[in-house]
């Protein structure tokens, strides 16, 4: 079992105090910027357990899923089997093909920073480019690279709980600067409350942070035209200690 169906067990408890809607309605002021049409037709790459999918199509989106992880995917239809208006499949983002064409991708939760190679990012890229209508955007988050470098990763610790679960994880960088990626060493100590039972996971999470520069770079040599970028969950510009930093581009080819 690869990291990210470990990582399933315990996603949805770790992320209980994420504000989805409001970053739904974030994303929503980006995609009004080029369409007045609230039914739109949305591809998620790295889809996760639907949680972003499942809010945009209460609100009129058909949505499209796609995650590495076969258990992420079994537990986003598992939430979602009566929505007609989403799907969900496994697969390798940098290789997915749907029969559908888009108005919007979005891959969120810094998948694209995930994809550590300029390969994989290229990758990714034209799998967006692919999938999307004439003048569709691809929205994106990822890492910033002058936030990560002026304000370098520092351990960290996470503990949660349910009415069944308790989780504690700590999560310890390791910076490769002539590579451009964080290498974060999560450490998860998981307890069954009602069964008693206790299990002690260890993963490594390769991430790439990435400059504008290169990622213009990228898009304008696979398909696509840089809109804009901002601050994540606001429409400023980045600074030097800005870690999330999200991309609106447009298909131009």
């Amino acid at each position: 079992m690869d990291r990210f169906n470990l990582y399933a067990k315990y996603y949805d408890l770790l992320y209980q105090d994420k504000d989805y809607n409001g970053e739904v309605e974030y994303l929503q002021k980006l995609i009004k910027q080029s369409f007045s049409d609230d039914k739109l037709t949305l591809l998620e790459l790295g889809c996760g357990t639907g949680n972003h999918a499942k809010i945009f199509s209460e609100k009129g989106y058909f949505v499209e899923g796609v995650d590495l992880s076969s258990q992420m995917i079994k537990i986003a239809k598992e939430k979602n089997r009566e929505d007609d208006n989403l799907c969900f499949f496994e697969g390798d983002i940098i290789n997915y093909r749907s029969k559908r064409k888009f108005d919007v991708v979005l891959s969120l939760f810094h998948v694209v920073s995930y994809q550590d190679t300029n390969e994989k990012i290229q990758k990714t890229l034209q799998t967006a480019q692919y999938h999307l209508k004439p003048d569709g955007l691809f929205i994106f988050d990822f890492w910033y690279g002058p936030g990560v470098l002026t304000d370098p990763p520092v351990v960290r610790e996470k503990k949660l709980e349910n009415k069944q679960l308790s989780v504690h994880r700590t999560a310890t960088p390791q910076v490769f600067v002539n590579d451009n990626v964080v290498n974060v060493l999560f450490d998860i100590a998981i307890k069954d409350k009602i069964k008693n039972e206790y299990e002690n996971i260890s993963e490594k999470h390769t991430m790439r942070y990435l400059f504008i520069p290169e990622l213009r770079y990228m898009l304008n040599n696979n398909g696509f035209e840089l809109e804009n970028y901002y601050t994540w969950m606001t429409l400023d510009k980045p600074t030097a200690s800005t870690w999330n930093v999200v991309v609106v581009a447009k298909k131009n080819r």
